[in-house]
């Protein structure tokens, strides 16, 4: 057997070269993805700034500590302050009657020169007493460097996610084609005697073969682009300047079994159908697409449709908030590609049959795509995830950020805004309205068994506020606002007008009991509540709205340190971040895809060379024939190119339908630049993949 496998990849390399790069690529990439993950676990360990010299800080309370209900158990969480509470007088008092006291940057903290035991001992619980690497716990921000990470595991998880998708999908359809073109040798290799299950082993032997080898390229591959990825997050804004991948040995391990597993999984559908084959019947049907679809695919691909289907209607009416969620639009959308993608040959040849072009190349085209269902939908389906993946991705991700937009410009009557961290306050010019707000957040429970942290905004003038703010409303009147009520959403357990909330204030004071003044929709997420400055300690305005009063207005506002713009920005297309991650995930996709074109259409235009000798005996010049053969590539392209587009209006429709529900503006977008180059590139690939050899066998 191990003779046969070796003989077979020997002779064979061409039609197993495809696979064989596909399956190596995947392979470095997710080893690479691996070691950067590795990197994602934990930030390094930074020296403190602020208190450098100083061997102890003490630091005013930082989080708020609230029992809840856990069963039937009493368990106490934690949330962490915007800001911690300033360092507490008396415990100050005694600090300074001691010991030497360092102050720096603000009241929430100073830095002791005495032994941290005789800290502890005088401080006790009434502040944090921090030490060593700890005392970067004071230094401004000092969540950055987690929070970056924590984004940066998402990215580099996600596109882990699409690698393995992709590289599964990839390798499975190659292995598949290449049995379809392999049933005359099996039929041979029947009549001379071999068992079902023989052919079987020796399918799996060669996929485990190529496996093996393939995931040991890999892992050199990841090895190599490990310091390359770095670089380019660390260079495109996506990790912080001290980012490197990490020396862990699990990504390697876990990157070769996964290629190896993949390879196997790939090869046992075709291995089934290869053993089913009988002597006659695989040299009488070795060139009819009698059983392009068989039933087990058939089930599968119906099932995931469905699935993907249901997900997506079930996430829109219970939780629609989640389809704006780069995480949701880009893993839920795979079950729909995989449905439609494992159901294509039953869509291929109604698709071909819709061609309506004249002549003798143009029939000749139609009914070869329409007869070649394998080979149309081998090409087509690669097509239709990249397609797809474009165009829910940047087209999810545009949608998202149109609507943010026009929601931020819908919501205030301003004619200038002031943004900028620090404002100071400004008089309103006489005939202006001025409304400062800045940001802030609250605590609330959430039942007995949880406390929510929500982002708010602290209005410093009701009056002015409700003048110039164009919330969506559905219950309430911003104008009832006071140092005595809030401004809720509908996400808030109590969000009726007239209900009391019980309220923990940024620096973690209270519990205050507020009035609900007011109920907002939850729009596209930034409806946040809205309190009054005496119920948000300690929060510095970042932007004032103004309307009326002319130049006089704009030269206040210029006086408040901020920036003054006319309307709210425009980010159309978000952020750098986000688009670098975004091609960075589409870029797997398109690579496979190249692969997968080139390989199949190579593997599927070389064994043509009989139908092809065929058509000059006919009369067909050369020129002819490679209009037919290009033109078939085209087409399967199309056909790929427009099942995309279909997953990816339902995907966009569902996402409006989440957005109406939302009570937010429905605001579309198809991002033709982008499906447009990625289907483009496929046409490019699967036309110079089919004419190569085509032009050799008509020579």
């Amino acid at each position: 057997m191990l003779t046969v496998v070796l003989s077979g990849l020997r002779v064979r390399w061409a039609s197993f070269l495809g696979g064989f790069v596909a399956l190596a690529l995947g392979v470095g990439l997710l080893a690479t993805m691996g070691l950067g993950l590795s990197a994602t676990f934990h930030a390094p360990e930074r020296s403190p700034q602020r208190f450098a010299s100083s061997p102890v800080v003490v630091q005013g309370r930082d989080r708020l500590t609230l029992d809840v209900r856990r069963g039937p158990d009493t368990v106490s969480v934690e949330r962490r302050l915007d800001r911690p509470q300033a360092v507490d007088g008396e415990v100050l008092r005694e600090l300074r009657a001691r010991w030497t006291v360092t102050t720096s940057g603000g009241p929430d903290a100073v830095g002791v020169d005495a032994p941290a035991a005789e800290v502890r001992a005088l401080v006790g619980d009434r502040a944090r007493v921090l030490t060593g690497s700890e005392r970067g716990l004071a230094d401004p921000d000092p969540e950055r460097d987690a929070r970056a990470l924590v984004a940066l595991n998402a990215l580099l998880g996600t596109s882990g996610g699409v690698t393995a998708f992709v590289s599964v999908f990839v390798v499975a359809s190659t292995f598949a084609f290449a049995v379809a073109l392999r049933r005359r040798e099996f039929g041979l290799l029947r009549t001379a005697g071999a068992t079902p299950g023989q052919i079987r082993r020796l399918l799996l032997a060669e996929a485990a073969a190529l496996g093996v080898l393939a995931s040991a390229a890999g892992c050199a591959l990841g090895a190599l682009g490990a310091p390359l990825l770095a670089r380019t997050l660390v260079d495109g804004g996506l990790a912080p300047a001290w980012f490197t991948t990490g020396g862990a040995s699990w990504p390697f391990h876990a990157a070769f079994w996964t290629g190896v597993t993949v390879a196997l999984t790939g090869a046992v559908a075709a291995s089934r159908r290869a053993g089913k084959v009988g002597p006659t019947a695989a040299l009488r049907e070795a060139d009819v697409d009698a059983d392009a679809l068989p039933l087990g695919r058939a089930v599968l691909g119906t099932l995931l449709l469905l699935a993907g289907l249901g997900l997506l209607v079930q996430t829109c009416a219970a939780e629609p908030s989640a389809l704006l969620k780069r995480k949701t639009y880009t893993t839920l959308p795979m079950l729909l590609i995989t449905g439609v993608a494992l159901l294509s040959p039953l869509l291929v040849r109604p698709a071909a049959r819709l061609l309506r072009s004249r002549g003798a190349v143009g029939t000749l085209v139609r009914e070869n795509s329409a007869a070649a269902v394998r080979r149309t939908a081998a090409v087509a389906a690669p097509v239709l995830v990249t397609v797809a993946l474009a165009g829910t991705l940047f087209g999810s991700a545009t949608s998202v950020t149109r609507a943010k937009e026009a929601e931020s410009r819908q919501q205030t009557a301003a004619q200038y805004v002031a943004g900028g961290e620090d404002l100071r306050p400004v008089a309103a010019p006489p005939g202006a309205v001025v409304s400062p707000t800045g940001a802030t957040s609250v605590f609330v429970r959430d039942g007995a068994e949880a406390v929510v942290k929500y982002g708010a905004r602290a209005v410093a003038d009701p009056a002015a506020f409700a003048e110039l703010a164009r919330l969506p409303v559905v219950a309430g009147d911003l104008r009832d606002l006071d140092d005595r009520s809030i401004v809720v959403n509908e996400e808030f357990e109590r969000h009726r007008v007239g209900e009391t909330v019980d309220v923990w204030r940024a620096d973690g004071s209270g519990p205050v009991r507020l009035r609900v003044a007011a109920v907002l929709a939850l729009g596209t997420g930034d409806n946040g509540p809205y309190v009054t400055r005496a119920n948000a300690p300690g929060a510095a305005l970042d932007r004032i709205d103004a309307r009326g009063g002319g130049a006089a207005t704009v030269r206040a506002l210029e006086a408040s340190g901020g920036t003054v713009r006319t309307a709210p920005p425009r980010t159309a297309g978000g952020s750098p971040q986000n688009r670098l991650g975004m091609i960075l995930v589409l870029g797997i996709a398109l690579a496979y895809t190249v692969i997968g074109l080139a390989n199949t259409l190579l593997m599927a235009t070389s064994v043509r060379g009989g139908e092809l000798a065929s058509l000059r005996l006919a009369g067909a010049t050369r020129s002819q024939i490679l209009r037919v053969v290009t033109g078939e590539a085209a087409l399967a392209v199309a056909i790929g190119a427009a099942l995309g587009l279909v997953v990816t209006a339902v995907v966009l429709g569902a996402l409006g339908a989440g957005l109406a529900a939302l009570s937010a503006p429905v605001a579309l977008a198809l991002p033709w630049t982008v499906v447009g180059a990625a289907a483009g590139t496929c046409a490019t690939v699967a036309v110079g993949a089919a004419a190569l050899p085509a032009w050799r066998l008509t020579r």
